[in-house]
């Protein structure tokens, strides 16, 4: 087997809150004027992603993995994780503003959804004016102060709003409250885990005058109350990988390529990159492939280097 950089296809997600610029902005096939998420690569049971090029299209993730265990995911993947893919990719269009939600930490998400918590990172791909984010309390808190807002309909009044520009990245552990303001599209980094505890939603309802449901007494004790530092400073370099984020689920650093960057692989585990912006092609095995913003692209562990060249925003990810 004559191993590649593998794409899928995307899994479009429809939400309240979706709009279009996943179409105008990173053409995705959308079909709606109200599709919120791709999912770029995914194991989530319902949501499994499939190969979309070469000899393995037409695959799934679970399969390949199943048939070439070390040489897609590497040995200190397997190590740790088996046979399963940690993490799942995505873009975010935000037309109007997410649901202000927490996640749990992975003892919580063990204990009640058999499932990883869901650390994550935001990158920033493109903000209307004024746009923003929330992410965490201003101040440390506590139950009884939350719930007192939360009631009032005033908890915004707690949390930090940040206003953002392209290329700003937030960090969020498990227990931060958080929410994607209208006008943003992000790429999103995250542990594999759709559990999702939503304890404010603007009132909003459907067509049917129906909200959506809340998670208020789950949340309770999943919340961090404490004020964390999320948005993260960082430097880019050209034709140079640069450091953003090093947890212990996920590092992503930046590569802002300008010319050509040899691309070496400095541990035993896959990589993947999404692009944020411009186009660039890859020369592997002797092949160009190219690709565009919007593209997310994984690098079997096997492969051991390969020639990047173009102008192009990426963001590298690896275990």
């Amino acid at each position: 087997m004559k191993f590649y950089p593998l794409t899928f296809t995307p899994i479009l997600k429809d939400r309240i809150w979706g709009g279009t610029k996943l179409k105008t902005y990173l053409n995705k096939p959308i079909v709606s004027e109200t599709t919120g998420e791709s999912w770029e690569i995914s194991t989530v049971p319902g949501d499994i992603s499939v190969v979309s090029n070469g000899v393995l299209k037409g695959k799934n993730i679970n399969e390949i993995i199943d048939l070439y265990p070390e040489e897609i995911l590497g040995k200190s993947v397997i190590a740790r994780f088996g046979k399963q893919f940690p993490l799942l990719f995505k873009f975010i269009d935000a037309k109007e503003d997410l649901s202000i939600q927490l996640h749990p930490n992975d003892a919580l998400a063990k204990e009640r959804h058999n499932s990883f918590g869901k650390t994550e990172m935001w990158y920033v791909m493109q903000a209307d004016e004024s746009a923003r984010l929330v992410v965490g309390f201003k101040k440390d808190s506590n139950q009884q102060e939350y719930l007192a807002h939360l009631e009032n309909k005033n908890l915004i009044d707690l949390l930090n709003e940040y206003p953002v520009s392209k290329g700003d990245v937030f960090f969020l552990e498990t227990g931060t409250i958080h929410a994607i303001g209208a006008g943003v599209v992000v790429a999103e980094i995250q542990q594999t885990s759709d559990v999702t505890y939503r304890i404010y939603d603007w009132d909003r309802v459907d067509a049917n005058g129906n909200g959506r449901e809340l998670h208020t007494e789950l949340a309770l004790d999943a919340i961090n109350y404490q004020t964390t530092p999320s948005k993260i400073d960082y430097e880019e370099e050209a034709n140079k990988s640069a450091a953003i984020v090093d947890c212990p689920y996920f590092v992503t650093n930046i590569i802002a390529l300008q010319e050509t960057f040899i691309w070496k692989r400095t541990k035993q585990a896959f990589t993947v990159f999404m692009c944020t912006n411009g186009q660039f092609e890859m020369i592997v095995n002797g092949e160009i492939l190219r690709y565009r913003m919007g593209d997310t692209i994984l690098i079997p562990a096997c492969i051991e280097n390969l020639t990047v060249k173009g102008k192009a925003t990426l963001l590298e990810i690896s275990i």
